[in-house]
């Protein structure tokens, strides 16, 4: 199965003269999925949003077309803002998308914009900015069902402790502490440019002090860093480990000291930010 980078064509830019280039903005619910990327097996591919999404635009583009994604998202990973783009005869281009695509697919992948895209995008090459959100349930007792699927019951935390842990995720810094194996990378070195709480819901509601929103902001994620970013400010919350044992564990550039990774479906891609079309 070729990569995600060997089947994006390896310039920007939207293809032959006859095809035009579409940007997505899509939002799903990845709890039935094995995540974004299309994953070929012997006995029939898994179901994944790629793989859903690529049938239904060949479908109504009447030729085969590849999605590009702007990252891949783990199986049971949700998405608010994924973005990916496509190219699509010029002869299509006056189809509503959105529409088109949203009665194709199921429920729980919804396309929330369809739009041309600016000269030289690329859903990947591009992306500047990624925000996560992770959930957390601080009540062993019980988790509200409409929340089960997005959340981790983690069970009571020390805050206070997780927000001193968190300053030492901050910064440009080797990441390889917190990548699980599996991706072949150039460099582990990412910029994360913020970790913070956000203590509410997904609506701004706060759940009688039970539910925490935590957000990580970077140019960029390693595999599974956000899930063990949010497994090791567990462990912090927990008391398992103190807040000034961070620097040393990503100092370390092992992954076995920074603890278990935190389960998929308290995560969310919330948004993508990119560059200027002139800057790419």
């Amino acid at each position: 199965m070729p990569s995600e980078d060997a089947r994006n064509e390896g310039q920007p830019g939207c293809g032959s003269s006859d095809r035009i280039r579409m940007k997505l903005t899509l939002a799903y619910v990845g709890t039935h999925y094995h995540g974004w990327q299309i994953q070929a097996r012997p006995e029939g591919n898994l179901l994944t949003v790629q793989g859903l999404l690529e049938q239904a635009v060949s479908h109504v583009a009447g030729v085969p077309v590849h999605v590009h994604g702007a990252g891949r998202t783990d199986a049971g990973v949700h998405a608010e803002g994924q973005v990916a783009h496509m190219d699509i005869p010029a002869t299509r281009a006056g189809v509503d998308w959105q529409l088109a695509l949203n009665t194709l697919l199921p429920h729980d992948i919804r396309v929330v914009r369809a739009e041309l895209a600016p000269e030289g995008f690329h859903a990947q090459f591009g992306a500047k900015r990624k925000r996560y959100v992770y959930r957390l349930w601080l009540s062993l007792r019980y988790t509200p069902p409409r929340l089960y699927p997005f959340v981790w019951s983690c069970g009571p935390v020390d805050v206070d402790r997780m927000l001193e842990a968190a300053r030492h995720l901050e910064g440009r810094k080797d990441f390889s502490s917190l990548k699980n194996s599996g991706t072949d990378l150039l460099s582990s070195v990412r910029t994360v440019y913020a970790v913070r709480c956000l203590a509410t819901d997904a609506h701004g509601r706060c759940e009688g002090e039970r539910e925490l929103a935590w957000a990580f902001e970077a140019d960029g994620f390693l595999k599974q860093m956000v899930r063990n970013s949010m497994g090791l400010l567990v462990a912090v919350g927990r008391g398992k480990l103190a807040p000034d044992d961070i620097p040393a564990i990503l100092e370390a550039r092992d992954r076995r000291r920074a603890g278990p990774t935190a389960p998929a479906q308290g995560l969310t891609l919330d948004s993508i930010d990119y560059v200027l079309s002139s800057d790419q």
